[in-house]
């Protein structure tokens, strides 16, 4: 192929559809999957029964019958149903997709009265698939594992396989600059909120699924510390770091740098929440503090995914 013409939104020229396709490409990024976390959701009928309902939502496919298809977009308004078919006596896994089937590349439906995008089920693939079958145009919404003998869809045998097609990400980065003069406090079997003033408020958006926090502060210390760290989200405790130095004789400064991953449970989302640290000396002959030289960075990134 040569270099299109004309481009898109060119006054007095004629678009094709492809060149809205591959806009939707550019805007995407070229990614594919759902909108946002909770769309095209696969569940159980009301009643369990033959099939499953999938929600509301939008979503992104990449066209794959040739390189130069671009991508599509489609939407579901209130929830559909779709039928699984029973097993006989042996287990069999479906996966449930939003498929297109564009009769430019493919088939031979006619938009002006066939389907070209639906919820299609295909049948009998590995138990462990995550993607449709090569050459679809599709994206995989979940995975369907019938024990033999059965014809009642339930919530256990649905697997959600949707991926969100750009993932909102949000990265916030609060500073304490300078400490009061204060003083580990010492205790082998418990956790205190040390330093006091290493705690800042963050807004949890209500999209959010997972974070990533990394906090470094920097700490004076004299003799051999032996030190727990950890940090403290809300109702969430971190992992825990250890500082342990027997190289000191003297007093000395140290940065001590945490990392978390935590997930974010619905009820966090869409509140404030503290973000703070937590510290536990363990024996030893030692001295740890915070003064005016000490400096605490938090840097916490939301991130979507699937709810």
């Amino acid at each position: 192929m040569t270099l299109a013409q004309a481009p898109l939104l060119t006054n007095g020229a004629t678009h094709s559809a492809q060149t809205f396709r591959m806009m939707v490409k550019d805007l995407a990024r070229g990614a594919e999957g759902v909108t946002e976390g909770g769309d095209l959701k696969v569940a159980p009928l009301t009643v369990p029964g033959g099939g499953v309902l999938v929600g509301d939502g939008s979503g992104i496919i990449r066209g794959r019958a040739v390189p130069w298809q671009g991508h599509y977009t489609a939407y579901n308004i209130g929830t559909e149903q779709v039928t699984i078919a029973p097993t006989g006596g042996t287990p069999r896994t479906d996966m449930v997709v939003l498929r297109v089937l564009d009769p430019e590349y493919e088939g031979s439906r006619n938009p002006a009265k066939d389907k070209i995008v639906a919820f299609e089920v295909v049948s009998g693939v590995s138990a462990a698939a995550t993607t449709p079958p090569p050459g679809f145009s599709a994206i995989p919404l979940a995975r369907i594992n019938l024990p033999a003998n059965t014809g009642t869809i339930t919530a256990a045998m649905i697997t959600d396989l949707r991926r969100i097609a750009n993932p909102r990400r949000e990265r916030r980065i609060q500073m304490v600059r300078g400490f009061p003069y204060s003083q580990a406090p010492r205790g082998a079997d418990w956790w205190a909120d040390w330093p006091p003033e290493a705690r800042v408020q963050f807004e949890v958006p209500s999209w959010a699924v997972t974070a990533n926090i990394v906090t470094q502060i920097g700490v004076r210390f004299s003799g051999q510390p032996h030190t727990r760290w950890r940090h403290k989200f809300g109702p969430l405790f971190g992992a825990e770091v250890v500082m342990d130095d027997d190289a000191i004789s003297g007093s000395s400064r140290g940065t001590i740098m945490l990392a978390d991953t935590p997930q974010i449970t619905p009820a966090l989302r869409g509140t404030a929440q503290i973000l703070s640290l937590q510290h536990n000396a363990l024996p030893g002959s030692f001295d740890i503090d915070v003064n005016a030289g000490s400096n605490c960075v938090f840097d916490l990134e939301f991130v979507e995914g699937v709810l």
